[in-house]
């Protein structure tokens, strides 16, 4: 597995490097926004609306940094959330095989934060219908409000290992309010993933009814966070990888 990695960082290096596959990319995300591909995608039989290249990435990263919290903000149909879920249950499985103990699939140290300005009733009841509702906790109301951010943070104490991924409101001023509270609850080696730094490269009539657009956008917050906090790098190597992301330099790695 070492050299298998080692061969991928070679390949993501020429990647890099390679204008025309990347444009080939950026032309095939922007053709494809439009028609709400990354609708077409559901986990565990709940909408996820992400691109299949960053939930696999997203799998890479949980498995990488073990987390014991994940911290969610957006939460639509909670797809994401059970996808987190299923991925802490995961490691929750790996753990009992490898210590050769018995494990209570409906219990866990491990857990999902979800937060979100209006939890509809109906995809509320779904995600405490599902099987892996016992690992997802829910908050309502806006992430940036210091009320609802007090109750997250009371919520994360104790977690050793926590990942942070902000997916709400796109705008550039509540992205970079969100990175401000969130941004330091990241355990060091682990990430905060910002999602739909996209809209920075995407035609500026593209979203005619959202208040966000090219120069007001969750990238634009990222790179104005990022003059003032040196703990946090931009992991270019995955979006690299990936080629199709809606996260270009949203992988912020905690470096210290």
């Amino acid at each position: 597995m070492t050299e298998f990695k080692q061969e991928i960082a070679g390949r993501i290096a020429e990647m890099m490097n390679d204008k025309p596959l990347n444009d080939l990319a950026m032309t095939f995300l922007q053709a494809t926004t439009h028609p709400k591909y990354s609708y077409n995608y559901h986990w565990q039989d709940r909408p996820i609306i992400q691109y299949p290249q960053d939930i696999v990435a997203m799998q890479e990263l949980i498995w990488s940094i073990k987390p014991d919290l994940i911290i969610e903000t957006g939460i639509a149909h909670g797809g994401s959330l059970v996808f987190s879920a299923s991925m802490l249950a995961l490691l929750d499985m790996c753990d009992a095989i490898e210590a050769g103990t018995v494990l209570d699939p409906s219990k866990s140290s491990r857990k999902v934060l979800g937060i979100d300005i209006d939890i509809r009733a109906h995809n509320l009841a779904a995600i405490q219908d599902h099987p892996m509702a016992s690992r997802i906790e829910m908050i309502e109301g806006s992430s940036i409000d210091p009320d609802i951010f007090a109750k997250v943070k009371k919520a994360a104490e104790g977690y050793q290992r926590v990942l942070v991924c902000l997916d709400s409101n796109h705008t550039h001023d509540h992205v970079r309010s969100e990175l401000e509270l969130y941004a330091p609850l990241t355990s060091v080696g682990s990430y905060c993933v910002v999602f739909d730094t996209l809209i920075e490269d995407m035609p500026a009539d593209e979203y005619p009814d959202r208040s966000w657009g090219p120069g007001n956008n969750p990238k634009t917050a990222v790179w104005d966070y990022l003059k003032t906090h040196s703990e946090f790098e931009i992991d270019k190597s995955i979006p690299a990888k990936l080629l199709i992301t809606v996260a270009h330099d949203g992988f912020l790695k905690r470096v210290r």
